[in-house]
């Protein structure tokens, strides 16, 4: 590993680091459950996706990542989100090969049921414009908690280069709403919907087995009650005061094949 790669992944430690604080102080209030000690415990909160689709989207994220990294330039930054089999690229390539090369490898592996290329041709972002992009994850997610009639738990939030993208398994009139939500959260340049769409009764069904999983977690962990600070942004954050902010532009991804060798988990 050469001296630009070591540099690269410190920063990126670094910003998850950030990242997690920022999540942290933005989900009070939501109904997350806390298993385990302090090490190595594991946040359970209502997801429509089951159990497993969950270990299989970690494990497609791991795999991705790794692979993207050993196969493109150290001058590229790409960040790799998976929900239910959908995987996300989002960052910056040094050349449309290095994009290209990124989804090949994201196709190579196994059960990857679609995937959605984002990925700018151009130099990588600063570290500024970084923290200003967690910085807006925590903002729209604290939008969504405070939104009436909307589950912030059904939402993935990432963010890159002032653009929000969103994740997760909602009905068509969920989907509209959280979009519309985070298009109104200052500093939000646009917002481009990944979502895949369920019927609302799927959406009832789903709901139901979510809910009781988690209480069944409840039930066999403590769950922690104390609050937790996060940081605060530095003036390099940039946003605009909420008079003064237009709703973003939202469009549609463009979902591109993946290599899948069973159906999607709903």
């Amino acid at each position: 590993m050469n001296k630009t790669r070591v540099k690269t992944t410190l920063a990126r430690a670094t910003l998850m680091a950030s990242l997690l604080a920022g999540a942290a102080l933005t989900l009070q209030g939501c109904p997350l459950l806390v298993v385990g000690g302090v090490a190595g415990g594991a946040l359970v909160a209502t997801d429509r996706r089951t159990l497993g689709a969950q270990t299989e989207d970690r494990e497609i994220q791991v795999k991705a990542t790794t692979q993207i990294n050993q196969n493109l330039p150290d001058q590229a930054h790409v960040n790799v989100t998976v929900f239910n089999r959908r995987v996300l690229l989002t960052g910056e390539v040094p050349n449309e090969a290095s994009k290209q090369k990124a989804e090949e490898v994201a196709r190579g592996i196994n059960n990857v049921g679609g995937i959605v290329n984002e990925l700018a041709v151009q130099g990588g972002s600063s570290i500024s414009s970084r923290a200003n992009d967690s910085y807006l994850e925590g903002r729209v997610k604290t939008a969504m908690v405070g939104e009436k009639d909307l589950s912030a738990n059904f939402y993935k939030v990432v963010c890159e280069r002032g653009v929000v993208y969103l994740m997760g398994l909602v009905t068509s009139d969920e989907g509209a709403h959280g979009a519309d939500v985070a298009a109104r959260v200052p500093g939000v340049e646009q917002v481009v919907k990944v979502f895949q769409y369920i019927k609302p009764e799927e959406a009832s069904a789903l709901n139901a087995a979510a809910a009781s999983g988690a209480s069944a977690a409840s039930a066999a962990a403590p769950v922690q009650t104390e609050p937790t600070v996060g940081a605060v942004p530095d003036s390099s954050v940039s946003s605009r005061p909420l008079e003064q902010q237009t709703p973003a532009p939202v469009k549609n991804s463009d979902v591109h094949p993946g290599n899948p060798t069973k159906p999607a988990t709903k």
